[in-house]
């Protein structure tokens, strides 16, 4: 058993272990992404040529162009972060181009030093970080990356599984501790509280103890909370067990989400949002689930027996995760902790599972960055100094160089106001659905007041029954997301895609609202914001760190995440506090909300679509 432990907490990679996926550096380039598509260059970049003798190569071989203008490399950072030298080349351009002259030491070191800043020195860790992401691009993805997009898929999929899960107990726990329908939404607010406690602890943890043990723990710590809360003796218990609960399973996005990047190769990052496809399907298991055990057992008794399930279901996860599959260390993690020997094990590792070949060696990172401009790291990175660095990634010297410009300041503004509205648009709606639908329309006495149609009497079943109708709706949503982000239409991309599904999520929350008055109304109008919403996020996720160029992308999304998670915390305790009967108002309030992020959203000023990370 110890030895099993230390293999999947401890375990130390060794290049020796991985016999047969080395090549010759002067072989490389047989064996780079450009070759892989097809487009292999064989002499030297024409920008170098050009420096030279003012020639561009003169054998006439095939060259791999990139039409891009000046416009469409304008990031929000203005110039002061454009990368490269002008001409037209960003970071991401620059990796994908890949020749023999190229893959030499001289070579490389050109390559990595790409997009200085004027008078910038870049630090060790930063150019070996960049040769590996290269070294990455160059292997491809492959069995051990698709596996890893499965189990990433976990974190996404618990995630939406317990929020769900929660919204889906509220009429239950209502019905077995007497607790009212407006005061019952109070255990929301203790699980978004646990979510922001773990957000913040698992997204610093990772930096601190790796990469694996939190993406191991996450899921061990939601399923034994989780699955406690079917045998809690009252209402504060439940609301304290799930409170600990979201302290695990808000750890997951953040955790799994970079995890899968830093083992992404740049050609193929449109999959994260892809990722975002196990977020609906979360919550369409979480749905069926509940349609079964909840209107089949008594009151007291299904609820507990749907929480039990799921609890189990992310037992299976964590033990397929953490039993079934050898999750390599991050390379990244691993240079930060002067581990330099493992990084390069982990690249050959990844090389080995993929059946793929890679030239990365100790002695090429070495080489690379032994020159005069270049920072050294310390040998190894402390706990200390990780903590400091990320809490001085929220100070002001982080968060002033986002509004240096007028463009920048506009756009950081807007995409902070976006995430903050959604945070707390969405449960307003979403985290009360049940309870929405179990009133079969909307404003119940209001009606009955006025003279009006009684709402239909809907039966448990029925609202289960049509929540996991909606859940299946929201599905394809993610998948047509993927597709959209890239659609060369100027209605679409990501500001468009993005924009057009919000407008549509919140006409048909006011349509809901407003003309739900029969169960079969409010399924149609609540499937189509489904469909429309599970867009929504998907295209978020993906479109907000490609805004911001690498030195201020994390103080960037990491606000964007605080105020979403903070906002999301404050929306049960407007649900639970609104005038009347509580079925209205939030829904209203949610509406207005998701309006007010697609405004934010078309004021937007810029559009990522086709354009390389920098």
């Amino acid at each position: 058993m110890n030895r099993f432990l230390r293999s999947r907490f401890a375990r130390q990679e060794s290049v020796h272990d991985y016999i047969g996926v080395l090549v010759p550096l002067e072989e490389a380039h047989f064996h780079s992404h450009s070759a892989r598509c097809g487009k292999a260059e064989f002499d030297e970049d024409r920008r170098s040529s050009d420096d030279g003798n003012g020639n561009g190569n003169g054998n006439g071989s095939a060259r791999v162009e990139f039409d891009i203008d000046d416009e469409d490399e304008e990031t929000a950072l203005g110039d002061s972060f454009k990368h490269g030298d002008g001409d037209g080349d960003g970071e991401g351009q620059g990796m994908l181009q890949m020749d023999a002259a190229e893959y030499t030491i001289e070579g490389l070191r050109r390559e990595v030093r790409k997009g200085a800043e004027p008078g910038r020195r870049w630090t060790e860790y930063e150019l070996k970080s960049k040769l590996i992401n290269k070294a990455i691009q160059d292997i491809g993805m492959g069995r051990y990356n698709w596996q890893l997009f499965i189990l990433c898929g976990f974190g996404w999929f618990a995630d939406n599984l317990w929020m769900q899960g929660v919204s889906l107990t509220l009429p239950s726990l209502t019905g077995e501790f007497g607790v009212s329908e407006k005061q019952v939404r109070y255990t929301t607010s203790s699980l978004y509280f646990g979510l922001s406690i773990g957000s913040a602890l698992w997204g610093l943890g990772a930096d601190i103890w790796g990469r694996r043990i939190a993406f191991n723990l996450t899921l061990l710590i939601t399923g034994i909370f989780g699955t406690l809360v079917a045998y809690a003796p009252n209402w504060p218990a439940v609301c304290v067990l799930f409170g600990l609960m979201g302290t695990g399973v808000g750890g997951n996005l953040p955790v799994d989400g970079a995890l899968f990047l830093e083992f992404l190769p740049d050609a193929s990052s449109s999959l994260l949002t892809l990722l975002s496809v196990w977020w609906p399907v979360g919550q369409l298991v979480s749905s069926l689930f509940a349609w079964y055990f909840i209107t089949n057992w008594p009151v007291d008794q299904g609820w507990r027996l749907f929480i039990f399930t799921i609890g189990i279901v992310t037992f299976v996860m964590f033990f397929i995760r953490f039993g079934l599959f050898h999750l390599f260390e991050s390379p990244k993690y691993l240079l930060s902790q002067g581990r330099q020997a493992e990084a390069v094990a982990v690249v050959h590792g990844i090389a080995y599972r993929n059946n793929k070949k890679t030239w990365l060696t100790e002695e090429v990172l070495d080489a690379v960055v032994d020159t005069d401009d270049t920072e050294r790291m310390p040998v190894r990175v402390s706990a200390s100094s990780v903590l400091k660095q990320n809490l001085s990634s929220f100070s002001l010297s982080h968060i002033q160089p986002l509004f240096q410009n007028r463009k920048l300041g506009i756009t950081t503004a807007l995409i902070w106001f976006c995430w903050a509205s959604i945070g707390m648009g969405y449960p307003l709606f979403n985290a009360f659905l049940p309870q929405y639908l179990s009133h079969g329309g909307s404003d119940v006495s209001t009606r009955a007041e006025s003279g009006g149609d009684a709402p239909a009497s809907v039966t448990p079943a029925e609202t289960y029954r049509n929540y996991a109708i909606i859940s299946i709706a929201g599905v394809p949503g993610s998948l047509l997301a993927a597709y959209l982000v890239d659609h060369k239409s100027p209605f679409l991309g990501r500001k468009g895609t993005l924009a057009i599904s919000t407008f549509v999520s919140a006409v048909f929350l006011y349509l809901f609202v407003t003309l739900g008055t029969t169960p079969n109304t409010q399924l149609f109008f609540t499937s189509i914001e489904a469909f429309c919403q599970n867009i929504m996020y998907g295209v978020l996720y993906a479109f907000t760190p490609e805004i911001f160029p690498a030195p201020v992308r994390g103080a960037a999304t990491g606000v964007a995440s605080f105020l979403n998670r903070i906002a999301g915390l404050i929306a049960p305790l407007l649900a639970a506090n609104a005038p009347g009967d509580g079925t209205t108002t939030p829904i209203y309030l949610s509406a207005a909300l998701i309006l007010a992020a697609f405004v934010g959203m078309v004021l937007i000023p810029i559009e990522t679509r086709g354009r390389q990370r920098l």
